[in-house]
């Protein structure tokens, strides 16, 4: 079946992540659900554009975003590309589709203050999962690492001697990311009274079950400790690793180092964080600037 061979090229060749691929799984089958119900059963390899075209009209009328329709036919378009690959379709139907305009999404970062108010909370607390959640937000501000890259952590990763880590990206990329000294001490910390606890796995963080940490449980956590210090509408893991890259711009920080310390494959996705960096950019060029008021 094409979908199945398509997914299995996603695993094994393109290396994606579990996640990813069952968001892209989950894409197809909508869209075949679609051609069942309005075109009689047809099969998915079998489309012309007006019939994609229809399943978009579709997804505007029920209420579904732009960004997310777009994304939902950039797997269509992905899906298309790897039929032509192996020669089951000649063109692909949806070559020459445009995109939907989305508004650009400005995400507020967390300020160091809120930060250091969570990590403060969190100190207080000598247990297990006190300790286990410290970490986490510890590491997740500290290094910018994705979720998943957290999720997936063993323990033979965490190399203290030498003060950094190693984490599997996206696309099974390996990338070493250097600690703060303060961040090791709290490693120190969560690693011996993981030994007391000894769980039956490798994976450096688990459950209070010892089983590995899933993506819902790390969003929780972050979302449970930064809504008792932020009103922000958006408190996820992502935003604590949308600070880190922020932050340091803020201090000055080189955006290509920002770029390797994130994991990134290109500027491109780097510099979505510059805005944010506006304001010090702006108190900057007014001391500076010799005709500034300030002067």
């Amino acid at each position: 079946m094409p979908i199945k061979s398509f997914l299995e090229y996603l695993s094994f060749e393109k290396k994606y992540s579990t996640h990813t691929i069952t968001a892209y799984k989950n894409d197809l089958s909508s869209f075949q659900q679609f051609c069942n119900k309005e075109f009689d059963n047809l099969n998915i390899v079998e489309v012309n554009y007006s019939q994609v075209r229809s399943w978009i009209v579709s997804l505007v009328d029920s209420g579904v975003s732009n960004r997310s329709i777009n994304r939902k036919v950039s797997s269509l378009k992905s899906f298309y590309k790897f039929l032509q690959k192996i020669q089951q379709v000649k063109e692909n139907p949806i070559a020459k589709h445009q995109a939907l305009k989305v508004a650009k999404r400005v995400q507020v970062p967390f300020s160091e203050k809120e930060i250091k108010e969570v990590i403060a909370l969190l100190n207080s607390g000598n247990d297990y999962k006190s300790v286990r959640d410290r970490l986490i937000v510890e590491l997740l501000y500290s290094t910018g690492m994705r979720r998943n890259e957290l999720i997936q952590i063993k323990l033979s990763d965490v190399d203290l001697s030498n003060g950094n880590l190693k984490v599997l990206g996206k696309r099974n990329k390996e990338r070493f990311i250097p600690l703060l000294k303060s961040v090791q001490n709290s490693l120190q910390e969560y690693i011996l009274i993981r030994s007391e606890l000894n769980p039956p796995i490798d994976y450096l963080f688990f459950t209070d079950k010892q089983n590995k940490l899933y993506p819902t449980l790390v969003y929780r956590i972050i979302n449970e400790y930064f809504s008792t210090v932020s009103t922000k509408v958006k408190k996820s893991p992502h935003v604590l690793r949308h600070s880190f890259a922020t932050h340091l711009l803020n201090e000055g920080a080189d955006l290509n180092s920002v770029k390797e310390l994130l994991g990134h494959s290109s500027l491109a996705s780097t510099q979505v964080y510059t805005h944010s960096s506006l304001g010090t950019l702006k108190e900057v060029y007014n001391r500076a600037h010799p005709r500034s008021a300030k002067k």
